[in-house]
């Protein structure tokens, strides 16, 4: 109504609208922590003054506290101001799970903006270049090959069109004259003082691959592509903390598989290491699980060092700037596939950031085997993937409802409860600004 002539309507007043977005404010941050089988994920929630929510996700196996701590700094804030706020709380952010906070409340600021203006987050992102996102399915590690293979089959029968395995060292520890190493550096062979491998980075375990490991490990794929035939995408992972040389001998050693890319031979950090392994190499290499933003991945690119990037969403700075990071890799004629091992919160962001983003290959599905993956949320077709795609929502927003009764019945026990009130993070003294 017009407040000066109540009697006169004005046109907007006979438009539906979700909300107000220019007098939307956020007015909490809650979060619940669910999980299964040793995996953890933190579910962010962000509440305003118009009674819409908006939800995220934290990254596997990172600290809700990442998400916590940025609450007094978007209290207030508009969530439609979606990159205003990024700017402001990015800062907060790092590589790995460090990232993981500030991914979450950008993925709930999406989701907030398009149900505020009652439009997919995808349309935020600047519209879709397709209907449906094709997943590729990671497969845990089989003992031989013969038996992942027949486990990938199981895959390809649920009509999964690519595939992934872990494919290194863990499978070598068994056999005899497989490997050579400094003692102390493989698991269960951990001595009194002697560091944990899983934080020690690769060019210093000093870890080698004998002929007979290569060989072993080039039988187990020659297995799988027995069962599973040629002509299905098949990436590896998983190689192990092991050198830049034996890398190369091994990723030459692999080349008649036509595996689809070999990811994470080495840590993301040495591009110097990707330019060696891209040049030498006929098979394509990836990395980028673990960087954050888009200036992270400029030195991979720049270099022309990998063949695909391959940011997880929860890390790289959520759904506009993931978008972001694949246009730069466009440009040097690279692909972007998408990590992910979360639940379908984070994926439905992924699917969004997918639809948008022109070089998007495949998004990974980590929980294939898990029955109650697809109860967190509603709204949506269920099962939630199918034919080894996922549908874009046309729905607001990240296009579903949350479940809080099956969230509930994962919840972990150390969490306080479903979304329960964090008034202790509501003000924090802190001088934030990065210069003078």
């Amino acid at each position: 109504m017009n407040p000066l002539n109540p009697d006169t309507q004005r046109p907007e007043d006979n438009v539906p609208t979700a909300s107000r977005p220019s007098a939307l404010k956020i007015t909490d941050l809650r979060t619940a922590t669910v999980g299964w089988g040793g995996w953890r994920f933190t579910i962010v929630r962000l509440d305003t003054n118009q009674g819409i929510s908006g939800y995220g996700e934290v990254r596997d196996g990172a600290s809700k506290l990442y998400a916590l701590m940025l609450k007094s700094r978007i209290l207030g804030e508009n969530p439609c101001n979606v990159d205003k706020i990024f700017r402001q709380i990015k800062q907060f952010g790092h590589h790995g799970r460090q990232g993981g906070g500030v991914c979450a409340v950008e993925m709930a600021l999406m989701d907030l903006a398009g149900k505020a203006y009652g439009m997919p987050a995808y349309m935020l992102a600047g519209g879709k270049f397709r209907q449906r996102i094709r997943l590729y399915c990671d497969t845990p590690g089989e003992p031989t090959g013969e038996a992942m293979g027949h486990k990938l089959a199981e895959r390809l029968k649920r009509g999964f069109t690519m595939l992934k395995m872990d494919l290194g060292i863990e499978l070598l520890t068994n056999v005899a004259g497989a490997l050579a190493w400094p003692r102390g550096m493989l698991p269960g062979d951990v001595q009194d003082g002697s560091p944990d491998l899983r934080h020690v980075m690769h060019p210093f375990t000093h870890v080698r691959l004998t002929d007979r490991g290569i060989a072993h490990l080039c039988d187990y794929v020659a297995q799988v592509r027995a069962i599973i035939g040629d002509e299905v995408p098949l990436a590896v992972d998983h190689f192990g903390h092991i050198g830049i040389d034996d890398c190369l001998r091994l990723g030459q050693a692999l080349e008649p598989f036509n595996l689809a890319w070999l990811e994470d031979l080495v840590p993301w950090q040495y591009t110097d290491q990707w330019v060696q392994l891209e040049r030498a190499l006929h098979t394509p290499v990836c990395t980028g699980e673990d960087i954050y933003l888009k200036e992270g991945f400029m030195p991979l690119l720049t270099a022309r060092a990998v063949n695909v990037i391959h940011p997880d969403l929860a890390t790289s700075g959520g759904i506009l700037e993931t978008k972001k990071i694949g246009d730069l890799a466009q440009e040097y004629g690279v692909s972007m596939a998408l990590h992910m091992a979360g639940t379908p919160i984070s994926t439905m962001a992924s699917v969004h950031c997918a639809a948008a983003t022109e070089n998007f290959i495949a998004l990974e599905h980590h929980f294939t085997d898990v029955p109650f993956w697809g109860d967190f949320i509603d709204n949506l077709p269920k099962p939630i993937i199918q034919n080894g795609t996922i549908a874009v929502p046309e729905a607001p927003g990240l296009g579903f409802d949350i479940n809080e009764e099956a969230m509930a019945a994962h919840l972990l026990p150390d969490d306080p409860g479903l979304f329960m009130p964090t008034p202790e993070w509501d003000t924090v003294r802190s001088w934030d600004r990065l210069w003078s």
